[in-house]
């Protein structure tokens, strides 16, 4: 059976063809001595600058906490930033408190130091991925870890903020950071398990 072509196919009435659908430039044509209007971009004027290049400085945060959920959401995260060409922010949230002996009220656990904190998530990411060629800043704040991740994200402008899921099953009682995140954060939450 012989199919036939598109000159074989009979056109439908009120249909044009797709040449004539498109809209057409006014009419430039104007006087001899004016000069004339600027000339609308061509598709070799857009291919110039491609349609996926993003404003710098928006980074990928990424909330980090140590647990193994959280060392697969950075390195996520550091794909995700060397894949939009954007800066990768590694946010820690210190909970308020210092933990005391109930009795003795000595000092059980203090916060660490900034120092060795930047040292120690710098080094958790180089023993997660490879960093070379990202552009990566460390930030502790002290405080709610959902409300603090929340607002280092909108703060900076981030593209994105990657979390790792919840370990525990408290979270079905008490809520998820994740969860929380997902409802009042103004940028995409990705959860990685």
């Amino acid at each position: 059976m012989e199919q036939p072509g598109p000159e074989g196919r009979p056109q439908r009435p009120g249909r044009a063809d797709a040449a004539d659908r498109l809209p057409r430039p006014p009419d430039r044509g104007g006087r001899p001595g004016e000069p004339q209007p600027a000339a609308e971009p061509t598709r070799d004027d857009l291919s110039a600058h491609p349609p996926c290049a993003r404003e710098p400085g928006h980074p990928v945060v990424i909330g980090y906490d140590g647990s193994p959920s959280s060392r697969n959401a950075l390195a996520y995260a550091a794909g995700l930033a060397r894949r939009l060409a954007q800066p990768l922010l590694v946010a820690y949230v210190v909970p308020f408190g210092v933990y005391c002996g109930p009795m003795t009220g000595q000092v059980l656990c203090a916060a660490r130091e900034r120092g060795e904190l930047d040292s120690w998530l710098l080094a958790e990411l180089d023993h997660v991925c490879d960093a070379d060629g990202l552009e990566v800043s460390v930030m502790a704040t002290r405080g709610n870890a959902a409300r603090e991740l929340a607002a280092v994200a909108e703060s900076s402008s981030a593209d994105a903020l990657v979390v790792g899921a919840p370990g525990h099953r408290m979270h079905h009682l008490a809520g998820s950071i994740p969860a929380w995140l997902a409802r009042h954060a103004r940028c995409p939450v990705i959860v990685v398990p």
